[in-house]
């Protein structure tokens, strides 16, 4: 599938007075899967095995606020700025809209923390939803274990407007190969894709806005990593993980089996930050057989 096809197959809705892009397909009557995608990047992501994904479940994605073809405020959700929690809103908007009141998931990177806000929801029972299984892909999912990369330190700095001003397609396309496998690096092409949906309507000038979700994961610690505690117990829980990750990559792997212990895991030895993009095909089997 090419980007232009991508944006064709784009549905739209309307979430606190912006335009949000979705895409769904799949069989009607099969399981809801909803894919949270990563930062700085959006649900094209997901194209690797959507295919595959889509011919045993009903898939919804969207991009987030902020990010690919939505709306890319420079304020944020109506001036209060980008947060975490106001994306799981997105998220849940997005499934109302779609009627869906039970649904599992497959998240990654930034979405891994709106996973584990869903989570804390659904297990607090405060939602007319509920979640069966959440398969986590690599991400700061424990903000201890988390390395940011130096464009992520910059953003979170006094001098984060800077990131916005100096990114380009040739900074961030070797920023974002540093996270990939040494033998799944992404190709030139790959990279234009995933930089057309992240310049689209500006979007390279807001990415310092982005990254509050560091912080967010910092504050709500205690929050999340107890959602994942509870959720191991009711068997809801998995990671796949990409060992050569330099961001979170076995050494947070191995943080989940001490911290969840009886939740599934499974480690790809020789990728890197996007698993679904660089061993699409592995990603794809594990995942089904726990969401089966």
């Amino acid at each position: 599938m090419d980007t232009r096809n991508w944006r064709a197959r784009a549905n739209y809705f309307e979430f606190q007075g912006h335009r949000i892009a979705f895409w769904t397909e799949g069989p009607l009557n099969a399981r809801p899967l909803l894919l949270v995608h990563g930062f700085p990047t959006c649900s094209w992501d997901w194209v690797p095995v959507w295919e595959t994904l889509t011919a045993k479940h009903r898939v919804i994605a969207c991009d987030m606020l902020g990010f690919g073809l939505s709306d890319k405020p420079p304020k944020g959700f109506n001036g209060s700025g980008y947060s975490i929690h106001r994306q799981t809103d997105l998220q849940e908007a997005l499934l109302v809209h779609l009627g869906i009141t039970g649904f599992d998931a497959l998240v990654h990177d930034y979405g891994v923390s709106v996973g584990q806000e869903l989570l804390a929801r659904d297990i607090e029972s405060t939602r007319n939803w509920s979640i069966g299984r959440m398969v986590f892909l690599n991400g700061g999912i424990f903000p201890d274990q988390h390395r940011p990369r130096p464009m992520q330190k910059l953003g979170i700095s006094p001098f984060g407007f800077l990131l916005g001003l100096l990114m380009n397609r040739k900074g961030f396309g070797k920023s974002f190969s540093e996270v990939f496998g040494p033998d799944t690096q992404p190709t030139e092409q790959e990279l234009d894709e995933f930089w057309e949906f992240i310049s689209h309507n500006g979007g390279n000038r807001i990415t310092h806005k982005l990254l509050h979700y560091i912080a967010d994961r910092v504050e709500h610690k205690a929050r999340w990593e107890s959602a994942l505690v509870a959720a191991q117990n009711m068997e809801m829980i998995g990671l796949i993980n990409g060992a050569l990750d330099p961001v979170s990559g076995k050494h947070a792997y191995d943080k989940w089996r001490e911290v969840v212990p009886h939740a599934r895991h499974h480690l790809i030895s020789d990728v890197g930050h996007y698993p679904q993009v660089e061993a699409p095909e592995e990603v794809a089997r594990v995942a089904l057989e726990w969401l089966a």
